[in-house]
């Protein structure tokens, strides 16, 4: 089929086989398509990540509300200014 994208060979080594045998289980309707196979796992895979992604996003703002302010009141108002003070210019 005449297309202006880029095309990706993939050798089917024996984890990648394997990997499109569990998509055939997955995805029955598709059990002879070995290529629809890899756009099902590439898709998939995809979301995985972005899911991936929002859930480390998710917890490092949650860590960052459940420290915020527990240093608060640890330094004095001026401390910064201070500690400049004794910094060569």
């Amino acid at each position: 089929m005449p297309t202006t994208r880029p095309r990706h060979l993939v050798t089917e080594t024996d984890q990648v086989a394997r990997a499109l045998d569990d998509a055939a289980s997955r995805w029955p309707e598709d059990k002879g398509r070995r290529g629809k196979l890899l756009l099902h796992l590439v898709e998939h895979g995809h979301k995985a990540l972005l899911d991936e992604a929002d859930s480390n996003r998710q917890e490092r703002r949650a860590a960052i509300r459940r420290t915020s302010g527990a240093l608060a009141g640890t330094y004095e108002p001026d401390y910064l200014e201070r500690l400049r003070d004794d910094w060569p210019a």
